[in-house]
This record gives C-alpha cells, structure tokens and sequence, in this order.
C-alpha cells in the first residue's frame, strides 16, 4: 500500500509544480523585458526539467508497483497518465524548447516572447496529465 501512497504523493507534487509555472511564473516572467523573460525562461527549464522529469518517472513506477500488488488497473491508469509526460514533452513541447535554447539572450525579441507564450499554452498539457494521473491514484485509494 505505500507504493500506492507514494505514487500519488509524487503525482500531486508534479501536478502542483506544473500548475504553479502556469499560474504563477510564466505570467510573472511575461511582465519582463524580451531579454529578460528568454534568460528566465532558460534558466527555470534547465532547473525544472531533470526536477519534474524525475517525479513523473518516479510516480509511475510507483503506479505500476502498487497495480501489481494491490491487482488494481486504475494504478496502471494513473501510472501511464503521468508517463505520458515524457513522449508529450519530447514530441510536443521539445522543439519549441530547442529552438528558446539557442537563442542567445541578447537576442531575444517579439518572436521570442510569442515563442514563450506558446510554449505556456503547450505546458498546460503537462498539468492536465499530472492532474488526470493524481485524480486516477486517488480514485483507486479510496474505492
């Protein structure tokens, strides 16, 4: 049973962190300067990811342990939402993240910050998959 209290710990966590960069910081950087926000944007991603990486992989092998013990499928539900993460960003959200990588701060500009606010709207399906995954442990605890 603690796998299946941890898979959702780590789940809610990831939720809330990908919630937090919609609600609170991608609005608090789009009020700096073109510069400024593409800095930001870099240095909080390369901050963010290995962090929010982890804790998606984290909760779903924690969801398919606690599926295999508890012979439950709404854990491998769960465990896949929040997996689901990973080929989401690296197919979706990947190239936008490169192509704010290579831009060199300085350089930044009008394009840049459109690129930005794009890539918001794209992490919005990270916190719904975090959500839909934390929702889905939860069902499966308290049925």
């Amino acid at each position: 049973m603690l796998a299946a209290h941890l898979a959702l710990v780590f789940a809610a966590v990831f939720a809330g962190a990908a919630i937090f960069v919609n609600v609170a910081e991608q609005p608090a950087r789009l009020a700096l300067t073109d510069p400024a926000l593409l800095l930001e944007w870099q240095k909080s991603y390369n901050r963010a990811a290995p962090m929010q990486g982890g804790l998606a992989l984290l909760a779903a092998l924690l969801g398919f342990l606690a599926a295999w013990q508890l012979h439950d499928w709404r854990f491998v539900v769960g465990a896949l939402l929040i997996l689901a993460n990973w080929p989401y960003t690296l197919l979706v959200i990947k190239p936008t993240n490169d192509r704010l990588h290579a831009i060199k701060p300085e350089q930044a500009n009008a394009e840049t910050r459109q690129a930005i606010i794009a890539w918001g709207h794209l992490h919005g399906g990270r916190s719904v998959l975090g959500v839909a995954a934390t929702l889905c442990f939860l069902w499966a605890l308290t049925a």
